[in-house]
């Protein structure tokens, strides 16, 4: 069999569509506009930027300065980050929503997308903000305020926009919310390869995800513990102590013993999970095998 070579490619302007194959994200990116309606501008290079510490999560998000994404995140500081199925009608309209040179109010009457109030409670709203609408068709939505310490960046060689969104909230529909704690199930969502051959956008078929077992070699630590304490019920708290305890737990079987002991953590009034609720239900499952 002849071995097939590599072979060097010119780094071009929008390397990852240009000069390579770079799957990404299909987003709708709502945001006010100076008449106060929402915009929805589709974007594809939108990814996870901190993925830790307290209140600090955030996106990236990469726009051209003068569109009206970018423009109107400059103005306000917030957007919401929505989500959408992998959907042909869909595909098909993010293409034509992400028309440059048009304003909100000539494109956004040919959206097939129905728009909803933010979820933002009235305490979770700054006084003098307008929120964007966010996407009833969405799976999930992120709704996002531009990070104060990192401000909005403008490259005016290039005319690229570069923001750093804290998320301030995750919504999730009702189904895939229960589908991420319960490990089952993904939604459909589209994955890009960008604008290609001067005439078309290239989408390509969201498939089914397959999973690959951890090593049994990799044993349960308490990192591990830790991020199952948080995906089961977030708010409820674990001593480092009490996660210890779990260390020995199959990896098979610890998301369900987590979710037993935060039912009768909860049940009993606790707020906080410790070492000695943990020796006390051990005791308390001793006593009765003996029974």
């Amino acid at each position: 069999m002849t071995e097939e070579k590599f072979e060097n490619v010119r780094i071009l302007n929008n390397f990852y569509q240009t000069s390579s194959f770079f799957p990404m994200p299909v987003v709708l990116i709502g945001t006010v506009s100076e008449s106060g309606k929402t915009n929805l501008g589709p974007y594809s290079l939108c990814f996870p930027y901190r993925i830790a510490g307290e209140g600090k999560h955030a996106m990236k998000l990469n726009a051209r300065a003068d569109s009206n994404t970018a423009t109107n995140i400059r103005r306000t500081g917030v957007c919401s980050i929505n989500f959408i199925e992998d959907d042909k009608k869909y595909m098909e309209n993010c293409v034509m929503l992400g028309f440059p040179g048009e304003t909100t109010e000539e494109k956004m009457p040919n959206s097939i997308f129905t728009l909803h109030p933010s979820t933002r409670t009235n305490d979770e709203r700054k006084k003098g903000i307008q929120y964007p609408e966010i996407v009833e068709e969405a799976v999930q939505v992120f709704e996002c305020t531009v990070d104060p310490k990192e401000p909005v960046y403008v490259d005016e060689n290039t005319t690229e926009c570069h923001m750093v969104l804290l998320i301030d909230k995750i919504v999730l529909k009702s189904k895939w919310k229960q589908a991420l704690f319960e490990g089952k199930g993904f939604p459909k969502l589209p994955i890009d390869y960008g604008y290609r051959d001067n005439a078309n956008f290239w989408f390509t078929k969201h498939s089914k995800p397959y999973k690959m077992a951890i090593p049994e070699s990799k044993g349960v630590d308490i990192k591990t513990v830790r991020y199952s304490v948080t995906r089961c019920d977030p708010k409820l708290d674990w001593t480092d102590e009490a996660c210890e305890r779990l260390v020995k737990v199959p990896r098979l079987f610890l998301n369900k013993v987590v979710r037993e002991i935060n039912k009768q953590a909860i049940e009993a009034g606790l707020t906080e999970v410790t070492a000695d609720y943990m020796d006390m239900l051990r005791d308390k499952r001793e006593k009765d095998k003996r029974k």
